[in-house]
């Protein structure tokens, strides 16, 4: 009798690692980073709760040190909010070139997440933002700003660094 209670406490305690690592989401498992810069969005409800939200936006994918700029249409179990400021959602592709899977924090519940699809058209520039408006440039110009500024996201250099104005007339042999 003994020996068959080990038996389903081993395939209990295998269940509950299984469970807790299909749960746990570690940062390391999403190596890329994603900022949102616009989308839109429809709420679908079944018995006044909401069920999903699907839409279609505009975002930058930062992979190996690279930006680039992506289109993207998703339907979720909760809704996608842009990015605010510089920050960004931790992201790993479920398919290269098609479908990245990133996190959403869980408004209200403090590390708590929810994984969200977007299905992904990648174009060969980057996105940004001036004076409000989404515009586009090539991918080598935003990544010199990101040196520029010590921005990057992969490595948690999450917010730009003001970047130092150059000398001028009597300062030029100033030291910097």
């Amino acid at each position: 009798m003994l020996r068959g209670c080990v038996g389903c406490l081993s395939g209990l305690a295998v269940c509950t690692l299984l469970a807790t690592a299909a749960l746990g989401r570690s940062a390391d498992d999403y190596p890329l980073r994603v900022h949102i810069f616009q989308h839109n969005s429809h709420s679908h409800y079944y018995r006044q709760v909401l069920d999903a939200v699907d839409g279609e936006g505009r975002a930058n994918l930062f992979e190996n040190g690279d930006p680039r700029g992506f289109d993207f249409s998703y339907r979720c179990g909760d809704r996608l909010r842009n990015s605010s400021g510089f920050e960004t959602y931790f992201a790993r592709w479920k398919k290269t070139d098609q479908t990245l899977e990133i996190l959403l924090p869980k408004m209200g519940k403090p590390g708590a997440t929810e994984s969200c699809d977007l299905h992904v058209e990648m174009k060969d520039f980057a996105y940004f933002r001036h004076d409000g408006i989404v515009d586009t440039e090539p991918v080598t110009e935003f990544k010199q700003w990101m040196e520029k500024h010590q921005y990057d996201p992969e490595h948690d250099k999450n917010e730009p660094v003001r970047a130092t104005p150059e000398p001028t007339g009597t300062d030029a042999n100033a030291p910097r």
